[in-house]
């Protein structure tokens, strides 16, 4: 069954009474999150730690590289990588970076059934960037931002906000940005400033097909991206998923 007749025969588990206007509904397989109506996540019931929007299998694309060790994902939604990235190695310290209290709550309450060691910090995601008190640490080896669309408002926000990242990039983390719903001159735009930000990195990215996503990696320079082994030890992945996302992988673009 598509997943728009699964939402036609959902039924409301959860809905917001302030401004988030935050929604929760929920049929036999799969329970979502809606803003202002919008389906913002899905999860799957019976499992869930299993990726139910195209965009997210761009997004985990870098798992086809390298084992990361500490992942921050800018922007916490239903959950969706974090509960895939906590069930693929429990090793891996996942840590999400997400302003508003309701979409946590909602989270812990409704969006992680089987209890996944994931730190939550309730701040803005520039906050988070910008917070001095994580310079002295070490930097995180993989940098998901899933919040660009609430600093495109202007370019000085968008290029606030790319420098930001940059600032939080060392030269062997990759970073990995999904722009939802955005014009091709947006998208160039953002190519753009991150190619005059950086020069440690390649940069390539995805179109989602019947989606609006558009998903832009910086890996560094030295992964083989042109060269993927039929087999690779520098990955999480089983082998059955690794062979089959290496061929999704020819998919991308370079900038």
């Amino acid at each position: 069954m598509k997943l728009a007749q699964h939402v036609n025969q959902g039924r409301l588990v959860y809905l917001s009474n302030d401004a988030d206007q935050i929604s929760i509904c929920e049929n036999s397989h799969y329970r979502w999150l809606m803003f202002d109506d919008v389906i913002q996540s899905v999860m799957h019931l019976r499992r869930p730690e299993k990726l139910t929007l195209p965009h997210q299998y761009a997004a985990l694309m870098p798992l086809l590289f390298f084992k990361p060790k500490q992942v921050v994902e800018l922007g916490l939604g239903g959950g969706n990588i974090s509960r895939f990235l906590s069930a693929l190695n429990s090793d891996i310290e996942v840590v999400s970076v997400e302003l508003s209290s309701q979409v946590i709550r909602s989270f812990r309450v409704h969006f992680n059934p089987l209890q996944h060691n994931i730190t939550i910090e309730n701040k803005a995601a520039m906050t988070w960037l910008q917070d001095k008190e994580h310079s002295d640490k070490q930097p995180a080896d993989w940098l998901i931002c899933d919040v660009y669309q609430h600093h495109a408002d202007s370019f000085q926000n968008r290029v606030k906000l790319l420098t930001a990242l940059i600032d939080n990039l060392a030269d062997d983390a990759c970073l990995t940005i999904n722009l939802p719903d955005l014009d091709d001159h947006e998208v160039n735009l953002c190519l753009t400033i991150l190619k005059q930000l950086q020069n440690s990195h390649q940069i390539i990215y995805f179109h989602i097909p019947r989606y609006l996503n558009i998903v832009i990696h910086l890996l560094p320079s030295h992964w083989p991206i042109l060269n993927l082994k039929k087999r690779s030890k520098t990955t999480n992945l089983p082998l059955w998923q690794y062979r089959r996302w290496r061929k999704y992988f020819t998919n991308h673009i370079k900038a």
